[in-house]
């Protein structure tokens, strides 16, 4: 799958089509919003009744990202459960599919307002991840350069000769990135609403997701 490359703060990055970014210096893989288990919850609190094969969906995808980017760091950047009752009800099946996943790796967990406190799945949980000149977090914050965050799921439309399309999208400009939300059940937030104008700078980009990444001004 193609990707975007960048730099952040001096790294070079690179956006993924599928909605993950890389940092080849670090061998890192960072993923956002992965909202595991979203079925399993809003069955559980009478909801929309979803297909329950979201959480095999998300891990197949994650799973193919390290195999095409060998990544030895995985950051999971918050809310990669929908709650933390998602975490229990994880069949024995996923739960001996994320400890393969992490298996040789070091991996990350961010606090997510969906997922807060530890979790019993392994690897390390952090508030935040500072990796110099990076900083990784779940909701961005203005004053913080070389911040790389999600939680806003934001998507972006882009014309075309049959008509639009609409893609989740990275946001990119020369102090963060906001990452796309990486799981299968995720709404999305246009770019060009207020708190995303907001938090970016105006020469900011949106680069959309998919087999050819589509890097576009990013809607006002």
């Amino acid at each position: 799958m193609n990707g975007y490359q960048f730099t952040l703060a001096g790294a070079d990055l690179e956006a993924r089509g599928s909605g993950a970014l890389f940092w080849p210096a670090r061998k890192l893989l960072c993923v956002s919003d992965l909202h595991l288990g979203k079925s399993e919850r809003m069955a559980r609190q009478g909801g929309a009744a979803l297909s329950p094969y979201e959480t095999h969906d998300t891990l197949s995808r994650l799973d193919a990202e390290l195999a095409a980017t060998r990544a030895e760091t995985v950051v999971c950047l918050g809310d990669t459960f929908d709650d933390r009752d998602a975490v229990d009800a994880l069949s024995e099946q996923e739960r001996l599919w994320i400890t393969r996943l992490q298996a040789g790796r070091r991996w990350v967990w961010i606090e997510g307002n969906h997922d807060p406190g530890p979790l019993n799945t392994g690897g390390t949980h952090l508030a935040e991840l500072p990796l110099n000149p990076l900083l990784f977090r779940h909701i961005a914050q203005e004053t913080q350069s070389g911040e790389v965050s999600g939680h806003y799921h934001p998507k972006a439309r882009l014309s075309t000769k049959g008509g639009s399309i609409t893609r989740p999208c990275f946001l990119i400009d020369g102090d963060r990135v906001i990452m796309p939300a990486f799981g299968t059940y995720t709404s999305g937030l246009h770019a060009h609403e207020a708190i995303l104008s907001d938090l970016m700078r105006e020469e900011a980009l949106a680069v959309l997701t998919g087999p050819f990444p589509a890097p576009i001004p990013m809607p006002r």
